[in-house]
C-alpha cells in the first residue's frame, strides 16, 4: 500500500482508487475523478450512500485539511480524455434555474392568497412574461386574472390566441388542484375509518 501525505504535492491518476481521512476524522474512499496539484483539490467517486448500485456520490476534498492519504490501487493505463462539456447547454440550464428561482421568490413575496400564488407559479412554467399588478396577474401584457383567480377572472380580448391558451392554463390548474384536493379528503377519511373501530373497541362498555 502506497502512503501520500497530504503536504505533498503529488499527483494522482485519474481511475485510482484513494482512501483519505479528513479533519473531522471522517474517511473517504474512492475512485480519482480529477486532482489539481496546485491547489490541492481532489475529486473522488465513491458508492451511493443510499445504496443504489446505479448512483454514485462525489466528494471534493481538499488535501490540505486532509491527515493522511492512501492510494490503494493504482492506475498506470492512460484513460480516455472526458467527454468535453457542452457550456452552451450547461449556462442555459442555469439561467432557466435563476429564472425560477426568482420567478418563485416573485410568487411568494406578492402580498396575495396562496391560491394567486400557486396560479402565478403554474403560469411561469410555460409563459415567462407574467407579472403582478397589485393583486392581479397579468400575462403577456394581454390578459388579466384577478381573485380570486379562477377561470371565470380571466380578463382580456376572447378571440386572440393568448387569451384562449392562458384559459386552458388557468383551467387545468384549477380541475388539478380541485383533484388534489378529492385526494386528499379521501385520504384522511381512510384513516379515520381505519382508527375508528381500534378507538372505540379500546373504550370500557
Amino acid at each position: 500500500m502506497k502512503v501520500k501525505m497530504a503536504g505533498v504535492n503529488e499527483c494522482f491518476s485519474i481511475g485510482s482508487v484513494v482512501a483519505c481521512k479528513t479533519c473531522y476524522n471522517k474517511e473517504i474512499e474512492g475512485e480519482v475523478l480529477a486532482f489539481d496539484p496546485q491547489t490541492k483539490m481532489l475529486i473522488l467517486k465513491c458508492p451511493a450512500s443510499n445504496g443504489r448500485a446505479a448512483l454514485n456520490d462525489v466528494h471534493v476534498v481538499n488535501l490540505s485539511l486532509v491527515s493522511d492519504v492512501q492510494v490503494k490501487k493504482e492506475v498506470t493505463v492512460v484513460p480516455e480524455p472526458p467527454q468535453s462539456l457542452n457550456l452552451n447547454r450547461l449556462n442555459t440550464r442555469v439561467r432557466n434555474q435563476i429564472e425560477d428561482k426568482k420567478r418563485m421568490v416573485t410568487a411568494l413575496s406578492a402580498d396575495v392568497s396562496p391560491e394567486g400564488q400557486k396560479l402565478f407559479l403554474a403560469i411561469t412554467k410555460t409563459i415567462g412574461e407574467v407579472c403582478w399588478q397589485g393583486p392581479n396577474i397579468v400575462v403577456l401584457n394581454q390578459v388579466t386574472i384577478t381573485p380570486p383567480y379562477k377561470l371565470e377572472n380571466v380578463r382580456g380580448d376572447e378571440e386572440s390566441k393568448a387569451f384562449n391558451h392562458i384559459r386552458k392554463v388557468v383551467e387545468k390548474h384549477v380541475k388539478d388542484q380541485a383533484a388534489g384536493q378529492v385526494s386528499s379528503g379521501n385520504n384522511s377519511a381512510s384513516t379515520t375509518a381505519t382508527a375508528g373501530p381500534e378507538t372505540s373497541s379500546g373504550t370500557p362498555q
